[in-house]
């Protein structure tokens, strides 16, 4: 009689382990970087097109604002047509919009009317694209596509993607504009280089949409949007006017002592703004862990603190103190942004993640019309004072935010 032998592990021979989970979620975060990129990398020039093409100040922030313009239609309706049609889909639709903005961007020196809808044509693309593309990565972290530890942190993934994209987009169109010919031509091409290198990298990403069914409610569930409404409609709109601020209004206030050098000051504060968000990330889990408001509270007065110290850099024209300013907005939108995504994952079901995922985006993307309601009260007020007015407003959203009725949704 014939005995089988189970295979057994000798001494000093290796064990065999189980493959490690494909990063999906990875390959597709680099969609999330393009978009942060294409929206970044004209902030950086506006001093550079009121310099080449003669472009007024009210031109070059009314061009910055068309953006929103774009975007929030674009990121309402893209929700659902994530949810209907796959995340995969629209997300790779949004990256090609997106690219033929940059080329339109590119044709502005030439003709400078299509700059108007290049820049609208750019908040199509990164709306669609952020909507698709957050809860793809949020997906595609979580059992069976990846391991992220929780939903959370999963959701907080896409967005360290896009500050990626919004700090290195800006401060590198504003290098190649300071020192390269054609230059509001050659900016825009690392982002056509990055487009192209995200789709071939996004395109091993699997679908992650749950399969529709006709007994799939179309229906949006009423459990979430009370909670949403005190948890997260507070918080969102600053998300973006933090940021946006310190790239379309401090530069410009400060820089009478930069002499020639405003493109690449502007291009620095672009890095740096993002780039504090980024680095806040591991204080958003910790204070998450905390308290479920925690990060949200703590962002919200940070940002009224870089308001305070950017009204006190323009007063006295300081382009460093400025620059710390910028520092301190950025910290505060990465402390809002690692909050919103974390309480929208959180409210939201499978069906209907795209959709909330949208609301929160377009709230957030209203703060992007901050600047060109600081530019429209410049000639009533100092500047100084409007900032430090916007500051008292965000210490209202706090104040808003921490009132009871919010606290005991916590």
């Amino acid at each position: 009689m014939s005995v089988s032998h189970t295979p057994t592990a000798r001494v000093g021979e290796p064990v065999a382990t189980a493959a490690p989970a494909p990063r999906h979620w990875l390959r597709a975060g680099w969609l999330m970087t393009a978009s942060g990129w294409s929206a970044n990398q004209y902030s950086s020039l506006l001093g550079a097109y009121r310099a080449h093409l003669g472009l007024t100040a009210a031109t070059t922030t009314a061009l910055f604002a068309v953006y929103v313009l774009g975007l929030i239609p674009a990121l309402l309706v893209g929700g659902p047509l994530a949810d209907r049609h796959g995340r995969r889909r629209v997300a790779r639709t949004a990256l090609g919009l997106s690219a033929l903005a940059t080329c339109l961007l590119m044709a502005g020196p030439a003709v400078p009317a299509l700059l108007w809808p290049g820049r609208f044509l750019t908040g199509v693309g990164a709306g669609t694209l952020l909507t698709a593309g957050s809860v793809w990565i949020k997906e595609l972290s979580t059992p069976p596509h990846g391991t992220a530890p929780s939903p959370g942190a999963a959701a907080r993934r896409s967005g360290l993607f896009l500050s990626a994209g919004f700090a290195t987009g800006g401060l590198a169109a504003s290098l190649i504009a300071q020192w390269a010919p054609l230059p509001m031509v050659l900016a825009y091409v690392p982002h056509l280089v990055l487009s192209a290198a995200a789709a071939l990298s996004a395109a091993r990403a699997p679908e992650t949409a749950p399969p529709r069914s006709p007994h799939t409610a179309v229906a949006e569930p009423a459990a979430h949007r009370a909670p949403f409404r005190r948890l997260v409609v507070p918080v969102a709109p600053w998300v973006f006017a933090a940021p946006s601020i310190a790239f379309a209004v401090l530069p410009a206030l400060v820089d009478g002592r930069l002499h020639g050098w405003g493109t690449v000051y502007a291009g620095i504060v672009t890095a740096v703004t993002p780039g504090a968000g980024l680095l806040v990330a591991p204080l958003a889990r910790r204070l998450s862990a905390r308290h479920r408001l925690a990060a949200a509270a703590t962002g919200l007065l940070v940002t009224a603190v870089g308001l305070l110290v950017g009204a006190l850099a323009v007063a006295h024209a300081q382009p460093v103190v400025a620059l710390f300013a910028a520092a301190l907005l950025g910290a505060g939108y990465g402390l809002c942004v690692a909050y919103g995504l974390t309480e929208v994952a959180a409210l939201a079901p499978p069906h209907h993640l795209a959709r909330l995922t949208a609301r929160f985006w377009a709230l957030c993307y209203l703060g992007f019309l901050a600047p060109y309601g600081v530019t429209l009260l410049t000639g009533a007020f100092a500047p100084s004072t409007i900032l430090t007015g916007v500051a008292a407003l965000a210490l209202l959203a706090l104040a808003v935010l921490l009132r009871p009725g919010a606290r005991s949704s916590a």
